[in-house]
């Protein structure tokens, strides 16, 4: 039986206002908080904190710097720096589901692929010829790995998703008829890198597509070839990354946002919701709009 006392002993807090011997079965969202009972833990942002006052049972993760007027004595209280950051560490700790392993029977791989430890292919997933898989590698349900793809270890990808397909270059012959440049390069994914449901992410017609270390890339979301995504950048549902763009680390690519083919994007740069940015973005820049620019330094 899991108790406060268990959680408060793995976690970094300012101070514990409560009963530790109260017992959690349950996570909830402060927003329920009519349906609490006294085994419920939430937690409630700095933003959001006059919520704490109607919280009648349970308990609760709050700022170090919460009004001590809105803290009740029938309920419990986790004082902390960061509350989202710590609930997030708890679930992870003592409420996170156990990974599934194994390769499913309905999986197709060739036989030259080299697959690591601990992996999970659900169903129906395709892994074509010369493709590396690392370790703890999880890969969703009807996703296909094209051929030479480089997947390092402890990469996470959803299901429907296509990386490695060839990509969208095409050029004109002497008739003036469209024909498409044969992509030989192919896709890394770097160490920890994360990938959301019904992406597509292309093979460079010569070289690598490459997503570095800790990026993180949503639902809906098209890479094109030759993209060079830096360490611990994030790409949200619906972006469009064109072709041989560079991106720099710690970078924000907001929902909606296109990037024009070509352009470098420099780091710890945010471009914001629905951004088309049409040139190219110095270190720290935020851009807004259609087109694109530049509004101030982060």
């Amino acid at each position: 039986m899991l108790k406060l006392k268990d959680i408060i002993s793995e976690i970094k807090y300012s101070s514990f206002i409560g009963a530790e011997e109260t017992r959690i079965e349950k996570l909830a969202p402060a927003k329920d908080f009519q349906n609490f009972t006294s085994a419920t833990l939430c937690w409630v942002s700095k933003k959001h904190e006059a919520i704490i006052s109607d919280i009648k049972s349970g308990s609760i993760i709050c700022g170090q710097d919460v009004d001590s007027s809105l803290l009740k004595d029938n309920c419990n209280y986790i004082l902390v720096k960061d509350p989202r950051n710590t609930f997030s560490e708890i679930i992870n700790k003592f409420f996170k589901k156990q990974d599934p392993v194994g390769i499913s029977k309905s999986a197709k791989i060739e036989e030259d692929v080299q697959v690591g430890q601990n992996v999970w292919l659900g169903e129906n997933v395709v892994i074509e010829s010369g493709c590396i898989i690392g370790d703890n590698v999880k890969i969703s349900h009807n996703s296909v790995i094209k051929s030479e793809t480089i997947i390092e270890e402890n990469v996470t990808i959803g299901s429907n998703t296509t990386i490695g397909g060839v990509g969208f270059g095409y050029e004109k012959d002497e008739k003036g008829f469209f024909y498409l440049i044969n992509h030989i390069g192919n896709v890394v994914l770097k160490r920890n890198v994360e990938i959301g449901n019904n992406v597509c992410i292309d093979r460079a017609v010569l070289g690598s597509t490459l997503l570095g270390e800790n990026v993180k890339v949503d639902n809906l979301v098209h890479i094109a070839h030759g993209v060079d995504i830096g360490e611990n950048s994030v790409v949200i549902a619906n972006a469009m990354v064109a072709g041989s763009v560079e991106i720099g680390a710690n970078t924000w690519v907001a929902p909606s946002s296109s990037i024009l083919n070509g352009l470098k994007i420099g780091s710890d740069t945010l471009i914001g919701i629905g951004a088309v940015v049409r040139k190219n973005v110095e270190d720290s820049d935020i851009i807004v709009g259609n087109p694109g620019k530049s509004i101030k330094r982060k």
